[in-house]
């Protein structure tokens, strides 16, 4: 959808998309009520703006319908069973996880060629297995605003003109 189309839509259709990019309801209302964008620049520092001001219990709200993160193996020619053995330890360290902090791990890897995905997952949620929650919460918060903000691009990409 063209950010024009996006800026035109009614009220309850923006926040609607929006809730598909971040699940928080007070999320989703204040940026769709910061409309219009005059670009996708602006639309990013609205986005960002509401992030960084979600309570906990926004928070909370936006994680519990987000699924567990499993990358898709990388090229053809990969060892098969090594990238079985890998899924498998990252759905083991995702369970682990979910019963530490009461929520699904989340990381974006967008920044990532295909064939790290998996590594940088299974690397990120080791690491973060060892923070107690006040030091994961503004974690999982980054990463879902990093998140927001790649899938609010991809929904709101060709048609504006701008960057």
């Amino acid at each position: 959808m063209p950010l024009a189309r996006f800026n035109a839509a009614p009220d309850e259709q923006a926040a609607a998309l929006l809730l598909r990019c971040c699940a928080s309801t007070r999320w989703a209302a204040r940026v769709a009520a910061c409309r219009p964008y005059p670009d996708r620049d602006a639309l990013l520092a609205a986005l960002d703006e509401a992030c960084y001001d979600m309570t906990p219990a926004d928070l909370a709200e936006a994680l519990a319908p987000e699924s567990p993160l499993l990358p898709s193996p990388g090229p053809h020619g990969h060892d098969h069973r090594g990238v079985l053995a890998a899924h498998t330890a990252l759905r083991a360290a995702h369970a682990a996880y979910e019963h530490r902090f009461g929520h699904v791990f989340l990381v974006c890897l967008d920044e990532y060629e295909p064939d790290e995905r998996l590594d940088q997952a299974l690397a990120g949620v080791r690491t973060r297995l060892g923070h107690d929650p006040e030091e994961e919460r503004p974690l999982v918060a980054e990463e879902l605003r990093r998140l927001a903000r790649g899938r609010l691009l991809r929904l709101v990409a060709g048609g504006t003109g701008a960057h």
